[in-house]
């Protein structure tokens, strides 16, 4: 498995390639949900753009060193929402697939709580592995060699409270 290194500055124009990938689609959406943490970013850039609230939905696979272990996957209670209602039109959205267990689990788990407003959902990822388990509607990058991703907020998944403060200890 390789490595692929993300900047910012190309995490920010993968979030708009897949703006305008939906955009021309043609589909028409009324509520974002993403799965955080992963999601998260993606999800609140996209909600601004298209101008339509964003619900999340907490989730967790990852842990270990460096979150790079993969477990089983934990979800959180209920949507975090600001409507009354979840949108009919919903656009799933994760920062990757990768084995897609995730994404893939998520669909059902919004039927069961949902489903009576949901007319239809599609996802969208910015990254879609080979090895995922499910095909997003959506995607910016094919990657059929299963790279680790190190994406730029993963710096302070290795970094303490503490580094920060002895970085910026006022100088005597």
């Amino acid at each position: 498995m390789s490595d692929l290194y993300v900047s910012w500055a190309d995490y920010h124009q993968k979030i708009e390639q897949l703006a305008v990938q939906i955009y021309e689609s043609g589909w028409q959406f009324n509520q974002i949900v993403c799965l955080a943490k992963g999601g998260l970013r993606v999800g609140d850039i996209l909600a601004r753009i298209y101008d339509v609230p964003l619900a999340i939905l907490a989730t967790t696979s990852y842990g270990g060193k460096h979150n790079q272990t993969r477990g089983s996957i934990t979800f959180g209670a209920d949507l975090t929402k600001t409507t009354a209602n979840l949108g009919s039109h919903v656009l799933l959205v994760d920062d990757l697939v990768d084995s897609g267990v995730t994404l893939q689990k998520t669909l059902p788990w919004l039927d069961r709580r949902y489903g009576f407003y949901i007319e239809e959902v599609r996802t969208a990822v910015l990254w879609y592995k080979d090895c995922s388990v499910i095909k997003p509607d959506y995607y910016v990058d094919y990657l059929p060699d299963n790279p680790w991703i190190h994406q730029p907020f993963e710096q302070y998944e290795s970094q303490t409270i503490q580094d920060f403060a002895a970085s910026y200890a006022p100088v005597s």
